[in-house]
């Protein structure tokens, strides 16, 4: 089954029966009713109270099956689980599963698994074949003390990979790639396509969620001033306004990352912020986005329950940004605008738990990630203002030409 491209395309499919609804009891008695009420949180505000995700369904790649959430808050797609027991109840037996199939040759028709892959048997022979990857190595971030609701990026930190590096200042900015210093590192494939096939995962706080996401752009704005400033540098991945691209700006979202230095107490607004739509019509103006008086370092400078800015009705993607502007003249602090496109949210319902998250075979479509793409992780929205550890492993296997 082949997703979407946009919300529009998204309900046609599902008025077809593409996308099934998933029972709400069984996923509840997997996840838990406050985890459930929390990621729907995530698509329907995500963006500002009644602001929903404006692009097509996200994977939660922790959930047996092949389960999406979509941008209304529903649940659809394939899940099996849930009759009796909950994750804690079924992770051993998950597990030992996935071990015992591992060497299964399990074929799909090129059609319905849409990867790259002509099926999960021949990812399987392209990874014993010495076409996979660990990414990064060893993965080990710890996330700063944050706020409740609030959603934090872990770019600055270390310790693997190394703490991020400041963008460059408007009107230039920065197009990152795998060689930032902050990326998760890995070798673009001699031939065809990169995808995401696995991870190993844990987190020190029980509910946290992580977005594993490609980091197109940053640019440095200035703080201490309300004058209108104009960027002009742009990304170079994800810049094609053609739907069925593997570089279309669908799904591009904006986010504004405080950084080692907390903003002044000064009551502040995001607006006239201008930038070019997935379409690529210039000059669309963002939704005032309501800042955060004295923000932290580390957090989104956005209100709580958020993680993207909301677009002009219409747009599904941003291509570049054109303008920026605050409202008000905050006296000290670091704020960088990022561009970013999602791969997928690893939630943790376990707590120092290794959860092991199945992008291969719990998914319609393993994502690409594009040559130099820079990856790297934040907090969605957190429960608690705990600093979190997060460990593990990505792996990634490159489909033929």
């Amino acid at each position: 089954m082949t997703l979407p491209v946009n919300i529009k395309e998204y309900k046609m499919q599902y008025n077809k029966g593409r996308f099934k609804p998933i029972h709400a009891d069984r996923l509840e008695r997997w996840l838990g009713i406050d985890r459930i009420k929390q990621l729907q949180s995530y698509m329907t505000d995500g963006g500002g109270p009644g602001q929903r995700w404006y692009y097509k369904p996200i994977n939660l790649s922790d959930v047996p099956g092949s389960v999406w959430i979509t941008a209304d808050g529903d649940f659809v797609g394939d899940f099996q689980r849930g009759f009796f027991d909950s994750a804690a109840d079924s992770l051993r037996r998950h597990t030992r599963k996935l071990w015992e199939q591992a060497g299964k040759p399990i074929y799909i028709p090129d059609a319905q698994f849409g990867v790259g892959f002509l099926s999960i048997s021949d990812a399987l022979n392209r990874a014993s074949a010495g076409n996979s990857q660990r990414i990064n190595g060893n993965i080990q971030k710890t996330g700063p003390t944050g706020v409740a609701a609030a959603a934090s990026t872990l770019w600055r930190l270390g310790a693997m990979p190394t703490a991020g590096a400041t963008g460059t200042a408007a009107p230039g900015g920065r197009a990152t790639v795998s060689s930032t210093t902050g990326a998760m590192g890995y070798a673009n494939p001699a031939s065809g396509t990169l995808h995401l096939t696995g991870a190993d995962f844990s987190a020190s706080v029980i509910n946290n969620a992580l977005m594993l996401y490609d980091r197109i752009f940053d640019v440095l704005k200035t703080m201490n001033s309300t004058a209108t400033e104009s960027v002009t540098g742009v990304p170079t991945r994800y810049q094609s306004s053609t739907t069925t691209s593997a570089e279309y700006a669908g799904g591009n979202f904006l986010f504004i990352e405080t950084g080692g230095t907390a903003l002044a107490a000064t009551a502040h607004n995001w607006t006239v912020v201008q930038y070019r739509d997935d379409a690529g019509n210039d000059t669309q103006t963002l939704p005032s986005v309501t800042g955060i008086s004295g923000c932290i370092i580390d957090r989104f400078d956005m209100p709580v329950s958020t993680w993207f800015c909301p677009l002009a009705t219409g747009d599904v993607g941003i291509m570049d940004l054109v303008q920026l502007q605050c409202s008000a003249a905050v006296a000290t602090g670091v704020i960088t605008f990022v561009i970013g496109h999602p791969l997928g949210i690893m939630s943790f319902p376990l707590i120092s738990s290794l959860m092991p998250f199945d992008w291969l075979t719990n998914r319609e479509q393993a994502p690409r990630i594009i040559d130099n793409a820079c990856l790297s992780l934040f907090e969605l929205p957190k429960p608690t203002t705990t600093a979190t550890i997060y460990t593990g492993m990505l792996y990634a296997t490159s489909a033929a030409p």
